[in-house]
């Protein structure tokens, strides 16, 4: 959904209305919205995010802040007022840091070294020299495999046998890690041999007659330098370095990355800050689309209700004008036959009169024929309207009751469309936060892509396939609605005993348990009267829609409707009438609220008497075809 340009990241303000918009920037300042201090104790200025320059002292950054604010001709009045807030948080609430300078970068302690500046070989490397092959024995010792695992406890990375020209005595060199753990395990394999006697300086004196022993020691200069195998081999693989030349570069080193990731860090917090307002403020507004909808969806349906009751007025006052012309046909028929009566009892005179009084006796019945028809073609015209009258109502309530669906499917929809819309905002906010080399953040987003199509997909189907249903349901409504008022029409005309297929008429009053009451309480002429108060008093209270005496229940997720038994009608009728009465009334009202709750009044269906639930299609046509059947069987 495109947002709407008077949000807040695109409002901008005129010059003369700087001043009144720096408190609210400033406020974020003084809450940590924007951040102005540094992991490591520098000062940024959070509304330049995209410069490079983002360590400032306190004084140039107050510089920046108030040339910015007051004097920048190029930069927005948004911008100028956000500067100009910047200046205050400074002066107000950062001036103790004026004089503070940012402390040293936390760096991981080095191991302990000497003072001297002795040149070492980097990456680190030892020596080892007198390997002698036995002619007789283990013949492993000439293997490189067999030094490494010897050498394990000091991790060495490879060990590199430098063979002499005999090819039965070798010297080795001994690879470690370039960091300063690799540093330590080369410290501890030159003092083992130190602590053996077999290092350098027992080398250098035993050299000419070293025996079997093998020595060893880390590398240096000297070997470096030193002519011969060994010599051209620390050429080729190191360098000569001091502890002190190390330990400054990687301080460096350590310090530009630190100072690097920390912008990195803040300027992404930033982005993401912003990413997460315009999230908020999208789930806000769709929260407001879907509240107006509701709005909508409520004002259609009480227009339509509006809709519904100008249609009966309308419909009853025709009704009345109908009747009201009928009673008047009537008069004027009447009025006629008179005259006609009148008109045989007087005798002609002579043959003028005679003539004349045929002529009018033939016009009479010519006028009282016409209006007879007339009066026929009305009663037809009175039996159409109300037929149509009754068609137009059922057919209102079942568009009302598909409309109420089609709302529900319509909010699933709209729900499927709100988490697309959802996972899209959460890809963009992935997609601004990734990193190339992030396995996990790519697998994330992958997987949220495919969750995506997988819901487009879904409600694409469902569109289609409520499509094809709305059809299908529309092709069998019309069928069923017909068979129904055939059903019913069908089992009007057949009469007989009880049976356990026919019509019940939904919502009326069982009237025994009225009469039985009276009986006990009133004399029998006037038990007859009372019953039939109390009943058709309580008919109007049962197909009043303002009374709606039901409670609503959850269980298991599910909202149903139940009789509440603590309303004060039903519990007067309880105690005056007592259970039968009680429950009597109850009935009627289950009935009315189960099949026909939006209208409340009477209703003919067909019912299974035996099984006490409404009869299927399938039932009263098996019961209609016997009852057929059986009268053919009786004739014959």
């Amino acid at each position: 959904m495109k947002m709407s340009s008077s949000s807040e990241e695109e409002f901008d303000y005129s010059d003369s209305e700087i001043d009144q918009y720096v408190e609210k920037p400033y406020e974020q300042l003084q809450s940590g919205f924007y951040k102005v201090k540094g992991p490591n104790g520098t000062l940024r200025c959070p509304f330049c995010a995209g410069k490079k320059k983002q360590d400032y002292k306190f004084k140039d950054l107050l510089q920046h802040a108030s040339g910015v604010g007051k004097g920048s001709a190029n930069r927005s009045a948004k911008q100028k007022a956000n500067h100009l807030a910047l200046a205050k948080y400074l002066e107000n609430d950062l001036m103790d840091e004026s004089d503070v300078v940012a402390p040293p970068i936390s760096l991981k302690p080095t191991p302990e070294i000497s003072e001297k500046d002795d040149l070492y070989v980097w990456p680190w490397v030892g020596i080892v020299m007198n390997i002698v092959v036995p002619e007789i024995g283990s013949r492993e010792i000439g293997d490189n495999r067999y030094w490494l695992k010897r050498f394990s406890t000091f991790k060495p990375l490879e060990v590199t046998l430098l063979w002499n020209e005999d090819k039965r005595s070798a010297n080795a060199i001994v690879k470690f890690n370039g960091d300063w753990g690799g540093f330590l395990d080369a410290t501890k394999f030159e003092k083992m041999f130190v602590a053996n006697h077999q290092s350098k300086a027992e080398w250098d004196v035993r050299n000419t007659n070293p025996g079997p022993n093998i020595y060893a020691w880390c590398a240096r200069s000297e070997d470096y330098e030193s002519e011969g195998s060994v010599g051209d081999h620390l050429r080729q693989v190191g360098n000569l370095r001091t502890i002190r030349e190390i330990v400054q570069e990687a301080d460096e080193s350590r310090s530009s990355v630190v100072a690097h990731l920390s912008n990195k860090i803040d300027m992404t917090n930033e982005t993401l800050n912003q990413l997460l307002y315009k999230y908020n403020e999208k789930s806000l507004s769709l929260t407001r689309m879907l509240e107006e909808k509701d709005r909508l969806a409520n004002a259609f349906i009480e227009e339509s209700r509006k809709m519904q009751r100008a249609a009966r007025d309308n419909i009853r006052r025709i009704l009345d004008e109908q009747e009201k012309m009928n009673y008047e046909l009537e008069k004027k028929r009447r009025n006629i036959e008179s005259w006609n009566k009148e008109l045989n009892k007087r005798e002609a005179v002579t043959e003028r009169e005679r003539m004349k009084l045929d002529e009018d006796r033939k016009k009479n019945e010519e006028r009282n024929s016409s209006f007879q028809l007339a009066s026929m073609e009305q009663k037809k015209a009175d039996e159409n309207v109300l037929r149509l009258v009754e068609e137009q109502k059922r057919e209102k309530e079942a568009a009302l009751k598909k409309i109420l669906e089609l709302e529900k499917q319509l909010d699933a929809k709209q729900k499927l469309e709100m988490e697309i819309v959802d996972l899209k905002g959460k890809l963009e906010v992935m997609k601004h936060l990734e990193d190339q080399n992030d396995e996990a953040v790519q697998k994330k987003m992958r997987e949220m892509t495919e969750e995506l199509d997988e819901k487009v997909e879904t409600l694409a189907e469902g569109e289609n396939l409520n499509a094809m249903l709305i059809r299908k349901e529309r092709e069998c409504n019309d069928e069923l609605q017909g068979s129904h008022k055939a059903l019913i029409t069908g089992l009007k005309e057949l009469h007989g005993v009880r049976v356990n297929i026919g019509l019940k008429r939904l919502g009326d009053i069982d009237n025994k348990p009225f009469q039985e009451a009276c009986r006990q309480k009133f004399s029998p002429e006037e038990a007859q009267i009372q019953a039939s108060t109390q009943i058709s008093l309580w008919q109007s209270y049962v197909t009043d829609s303002k009374w709606h005496p039901f409670k609503v229940i959850e269980t298991k997720g599910i909202a149903e409707e139940f009789i509440d038994e603590e309303d004060e009608k039903l519990k007067n009728l309880k105690r005056e009438w007592g259970e039968a009465v009680y429950e009597a009334v109850v009935v009627a009202l289950k009935e009315l609220n189960e099949y026909n709750p939006s209208g409340r009044y009477v209703t003919t269906e067909l019912w299974n008497f035996k099984d006490n639930r409404k009869a299927t299609q399938k039932e009263a046509i098996s019961f209609i075809v016997k009852s057929c059947k059986s009268s053919k069987r009786k004739r014959t």
